[in-house]
């Protein structure tokens, strides 16, 4: 059987008002689990720790740079390929022991951060890494992606999408 076209549209209508009902009760029947604060306040608690992120990679403090991953990390590097935790460990012991000054930064006004409902945050920007090699110093500027849980109030990384090698 047709239905005429009105009727039709106040059947999608009604339709359309009943899931988005449906959705905003069990939204608010189901809250996140994980109090993520308010985009301002999360901007500044990612910064601040992707800021102990760059201090500890700046001063090759491999136990102080690795807290701040999960054991379950998962690093995507373009040129490098899936990471595990013990991997990435690895790669930067070995990079720390060429002791030729490698430096992180973030590129001053890159730096992004979205919330995750129940999660935590979505860090993206470019970070800028200088190292001495044959007697000069040498600059590339890259971009990442950086997923940030708050376990017990401390941020650590989960996952990394290192990009633009």
């Amino acid at each position: 059987m047709k239905y005429p076209p009105a009727q039709m549209a106040l059947v999608i209508l009604v339709g359309l008002m009943f899931v988005a009902f449906a959705a905003a009760t069990w939204a608010a029947e189901h809250p996140a689990s994980v109090s993520v604060p308010s985009p301002s306040s999360l901007y500044k608690e990612i910064s601040k720790a992707d800021s102990a992120l760059s201090k500890a990679f700046n001063a090759h403090d491999l136990n102080a740079l690795m807290s701040l991953f999960t054991e379950d990390l998962e690093f995507y590097h373009d040129a490098g390929g899936l990471q595990s935790y013990t991997q990435v460990r690895d790669g930067f012991g070995g990079l720390f022991s060429k002791n030729d000054g490698i430096r992180r930064e973030v590129v001053p006004g890159t730096l992004e951060v979205y919330p995750i409902r129940g999660y935590g945050a979505i860090e993206v920007g470019a970070h800028r890494f200088c190292h001495d090699e044959n007697g000069r110093r040498d600059c590339g500027t890259f971009k990442f992606l950086q997923v940030w849980r708050s376990d017990a109030g401390k941020w650590r990384i989960t996952r990394v999408i290192s990009y633009g090698h």
